[in-house]
């Protein structure tokens, strides 16, 4: 026994590398494949749903169950080997059967799932296949099949896993509602090689349409965006135009903000998804190492032509929004500094209004004091005068002379008793003050 204490993960981890086999089929069979997706909310939907229509589907035909929390399931279903994974957002569903039906692609090959299984699930199919596995006859055998079974327009054929077997498709659902595939296996190609094409061209099939999800997500937001795209300019234009009020400008464009980052919210998800889809789609068609049959275009090819043109398409909307996302919030940036500007300038306009009030208040405030200390010195003399009119007669002089003479004295002490007041008062000295 090592010492050394494992990490409580250690053998989750090494056993997830193990845990989705490759399976293994004869030269001659057929397989029935479906890959299952909630409507909206894949991502997050109760994954234990997804189990329990499996149960419902091994339980019809006596099957052992998987055990508890099992993301994949590889056994028996009945005379059928049955392949289920459970992935982020869909579940797919491969049935093998060893024998092969004289009639290419019948509609019955796929009554493996039982009608009334099919209708009990709530998930939708985004997409089936029949695919179908014989001893590769001659050449021209093959060519005559492909007439028979595909349209000539779209179909790719190509040899894989150096000449390890002929594989063809033209990806096209016919009228059963089915994809097609035909692999035509060379005799020294073994049972689980033959198993790895069969879940490669499953593979490509299913992440090549959960792919194009992203694709008809972009559909639908091309008008969304040209609008406000056109809004956005108009926004830009306004700007520019002194007429117009910041104000009202930057409520617009907080507007157009606030669905762009929506729509980059919404969209996130998808968008990843789509360029993690198309990777493995890429990924899985390298491993078949094509090579190409009688001058046909290869599944590379084909992707190329029809498939790859889509994918751009995400790429470029996804850049669009972001750069849509990014010209908004640096317009915002600018609208919000020209109405800081704006409003500084209103500010300091306000703020030389208020200094001339204030100037203009000192003034008048000098003035009343002035005139509070006429109105006092007036009052003052007076009583003052009175005080001494009495000795006018002693002295030998009339009261106007006394008057006078108490006046000047009076005014002082009444000035200087007014700037003590306004020294206790904390006012500074006005120039009326003779300071």
């Amino acid at each position: 026994m090592s010492p050394v204490k494992d990490h409580p993960l250690r053998y989750d981890l090494a056993n997830e590398l193990h845990a989705r086999p490759f399976p293994s089929m004869g030269a001659n069979g057929r397989v029935a494949f479906l890959a299952l997706k909630r409507e909206a909310n894949a991502a997050s939907r109760d994954k234990t749903e997804d189990r329990n229509a499996l149960l419902a589907l091994l339980d019809r035909m006596g099957s052992p169950h998987p055990a508890a929390g099992a993301t994949h399931y590889f056994g028996p279903l009945g005379r059928y080997t049955l392949k289920w994974e459970q992935h982020t957002e869909f579940v797919t569903y491969t049935i093998f059967c060893d024998q092969i039906s004289e009639r290419a692609f019948d509609q019955s090959e796929f009554d493996v799932f039982p009608s009334d299984w099919l209708s009990s699930l709530s998930d939708k199919r985004i997409t089936s296949a029949l695919i179908r596995v014989e001893k590769a006859p001659t050449e021209s055998q093959i060519s005559d099949n492909l007439a028979n079974w595909f349209v000539p327009e779209s179909l790719a054929v190509s040899r894989v896993l150096d000449d390890g077997a002929i594989v063809a498709s033209d990806f096209t659902v016919d009228e059963t509602g089915h994809q097609k595939f035909a692999i035509f296996v060379a005799p020294e190609t073994g049972e689980r090689r033959l198993g790895r094409i069969v879940q490669r061209l499953c593979e490509i099939e299913t992440y090549k349409a959960m792919s194009m999800l992203g694709f008809f997500r972009c559909k639908q937001m091309g008008i969304e965006l040209a609008e406000i795209d056109a809004q956005l300019f108009q926004v830009m234009e306004a700007m520019s135009n002194t007429s117009q009020k910041p104000e009202d400008t930057l409520h617009l464009l907080l507007k157009l903000s606030t669905e762009l980052e929506h729509l980059l919210a919404v969209s996130a998800f998808r968008f990843g998804a789509t360029k993690a889809y198309k990777a493995i789609v890429d990924e899985r068609i390298m491993v078949l190492r094509e090579q190409r049959f009688q001058g046909r275009q290869t599944f590379y090819e084909f992707m190329m032509r029809r498939y790859e043109p889509a994918m751009r398409t995400v790429m470029s909307t996804e850049t669009r929004l972001q750069a849509m996302a990014d010209r908004a919030m640096r317009a915002g940036d600018l609208l919000r500094t020209q109405v800081d500007v704006e409003r500084s300038a209103q500010n300091q306009a306000l703020l030389e209004s208020m200094d001339k009030r204030s100037d203009m208040q000192l003034r008048l405030q000098e003035t009343v004091e002035g005139l509070s200390v006429v109105a006092i010195s007036y009052y003052a003399v007076s009583l003052v005068s009175y005080l001494f009119y009495p000795l006018a007669e002693t002295l030998s002089v009339s009261k106007g002379m006394i008057t006078a003479v108490l006046t000047l004295p009076v005014v002082v002490a009444v000035w200087m008793m007014v700037r003590q007041i306004r020294k206790k008062m904390g006012h500074p000295p006005t120039s009326n003050d003779g300071s």
